[in-house]
This record gives C-alpha cells, structure tokens and sequence, in this order.
C-alpha cells in the first residue's frame, strides 16, 4: 500500500511539473517604467513548484564548516565554476584570499570584490532536469524576444541555474550592447534570503552623471561599460524570493550586484538567462571606459593600465591561470 502510494505520488508531482504557464504571464505581464523598462512578476513560479525547487538536493545544500567544505559538497552536487562578470574561476585563489580574511580585490578599478559563479551543468533531481530543460527551450527563450520586439530567428540563447558566492560584484553598468535581453528568477534556499545582502540594484545615474548615459543614447554605436557606484543612485532591489526581472538592455538599464553574505549557510541562486545577437549584429565603433568619463581625471589611462596588467601578472604568478570550465561563455563577456 505505501509503495503504490509513493508511485501515485511520484507520477503526480511528473505530471504536475509542466512550466508553460510561465510563458504566458510573460506575455501578460505589465511594462514597468521605473528606473528604466521592464517586465517584474512577483510569485512567478507557482507556490508548488516554487517549493519543489528550493527544496531539491541541487539547491538546498546543507550548512558547511569551510570554504573547502562548501566547493566540495556543491561541485558534488553537479555544479561547475564558470567564467562570468565579477567573478574569478580560480577556486584556489578565492578560497587562499578568504582564508586570511581578505577580499579578491576586483582587477576592475570600478569594484572592491570578486566572487565565484557556478552553474548546474548536470542537475539529478526530476524537477531540475525538467525546469532547465524548460529554461534552455525555444518556446521560453522566444516569448521573451517576441515580449521585447526582438526577432527571436537573429538571436542565440544562454541560460541556467547558478549560484553566487560571497564578495561577488559587478558595478553599475547597463550591459553590453550585444546583449539583447537578461532575466534573473530568485530561487534562494534560505527563509531569511529577502533580508540578506546579495540582491540585484536597479539604478539611475546621478544628475551630475547623467552625461554618461546621454553620451550612450546618443552613440547607440559605443560599447557601454561599468561605472563606479557612487555615479548612481538604487532604485529599487529584486529581493523577493520567487521574482523574476526581464530587461532589455540600452543606455539607461543600470543594474548591479554587491554580495557581502555568509555562504556556507545558504547561497545566492537565481535562474538566470540571457538572449545574444548573432547574425545581424553592428560590433561597437568605439568604447569608452568610465575614467574617460571623467572631467577631472584623477588617474591617468596610462598608470590606470599599467596597475591593471601589475595585478594581472602578479594573480598569474602566484596562482597560474586558474581552472575555467565553460570557456564558450567568455565570447559574450
């Protein structure tokens, strides 16, 4: 009797785990103007499958004493570290750094930090297998074109469930221009999650640096690029757990991440995906970094440079070249 109950009830939650409800509330879902174009859905997932997500092995890992303990148990767990903004692929580095009490200072003169990115390249779970299946499908990735006007045929998908460690950051910026759409869902473990300091900034630049993104609105043909954070103010945060973001970026989506939080306890974890131009895409004419939006330039491009190249020589004498996985992705970053 137990036994064919615990098969009913499996057949049940297979049955119950279609996730095509989603695509229409994407198609339903209101534009938001403020800071800047985009969709929000609060409880996008339905409260079933929501729980059913959170609660898998992949996602709701158990507490761990050390860093060393955590990268053991969450690589078990199928996920692999890959590059991405505001995050290294050196696991030696970041775990040396942490060890001592320090930061992975950001090589990026606009950031204090670095993390780690890690994706679930190989979920075991029933309801994951299925929810990236979902995520990585053309019907999905196409409502969100079709919902931004863009012509899904000139695009490339990009997608998955990730997790982000501690110290990791990427400063305001508005995305680069071969980037046609993002979206972020949050899907964190942790009941306190809302309230803990690793959520996605939604930003406008100050009036005193409001020239920037007039200078990219104007030459929709210069590639954009991180700003410090003082140059913008938050808007608003994507805190609430079971939310998803859609944007797609132009000069004024300024968004950003500062993870300061305890990651063996529970960790940052979105589905998260992007949409790239591919075939019909104009490469940037120029790029302009943000100290040359600067009116009193306080560090010349030369000596900005040759700190840069100093920290990058001295990281690849001590640690070498780190262990990148998913090498395909950096084309895009």
């Amino acid at each position: 009797m137990y036994l064919h109950l615990v098969i009913v009830m499996h057949i049940k939650e297979l049955i119950n785990l279609d996730f095509k409800y989603l695509i229409d509330q994407i198609y339903n879902a209101d534009f938001l103007s403020e800071p800047f174009k985009h969709i929000e859905i609060n409880n996008f997932l339905s409260e079933q499958h929501f729980n059913m997500v959170v609660n898998a092995e992949e996602i709701n890992l158990p507490e761990f004493k050390n860093d060393y303990d955590l990268f053991d148990g969450i690589e078990k767990a199928g996920y692999t570290m890959v590059p991405f903004p505001g995050a290294i692929t050196n696991k030696k580095e970041y775990i040396d750094k942490r060890s001592k009490g320090r930061s992975v200072t950001g090589t990026h003169l606009a950031c204090e930090s670095q993390g780690v990115v890690l994706r679930l390249n190989n979920p075991k779970s029933s309801q994951l297998i299925q929810l990236k299946k979902f995520v990585e499908s053309e019907a999905f990735n196409r409502s969100i074109a079709e919902k931004f006007n863009l012509d899904f045929n000139n695009l490339e998908t990009d997608g998955g469930i990730q997790k982000y460690l501690d110290n990791y950051e990427i400063s305001p910026h508005p995305d680069m221009r071969k980037k046609a759409t993002a979206f972020m869902v949050n899907i964190n473990p942790s009941l306190d999650s809302e309230s803990a300091n690793h959520h996605t900034h939604y930003l406008k630049f100050k009036d005193e640096k409001a020239y920037v993104g007039k200078y990219w609105e104007g030459n929709p043909l210069a590639e954009r690029c991180w700003v410090p954070w003082p140059w913008c103010d938050t808007v608003k945060q994507q805190s609430k757990n079971n939310s998803i973001v859609i944007f797609s970026p132009s000069h004024d989506t300024m968004h950003a991440v500062r993870a300061k939080y305890n990651h063996l306890l529970f960790q940052r974890t979105q589905i998260y995906g992007n949409l790239w131009y591919s075939k019909k895409f104009t490469p940037s004419t120029s790029r302009l970094d943000w100290q040359d939006f600067q009116l009193k330039r306080n560090v010349s491009p030369l000596r900005a440079n040759l700190k840069k190249r100093f920290v990058a020589l001295r990281k690849r004498l001590r640690y070498g070249h780190g262990d990148s996985v998913d090498k395909s992705r950096k084309k895009n970053y």
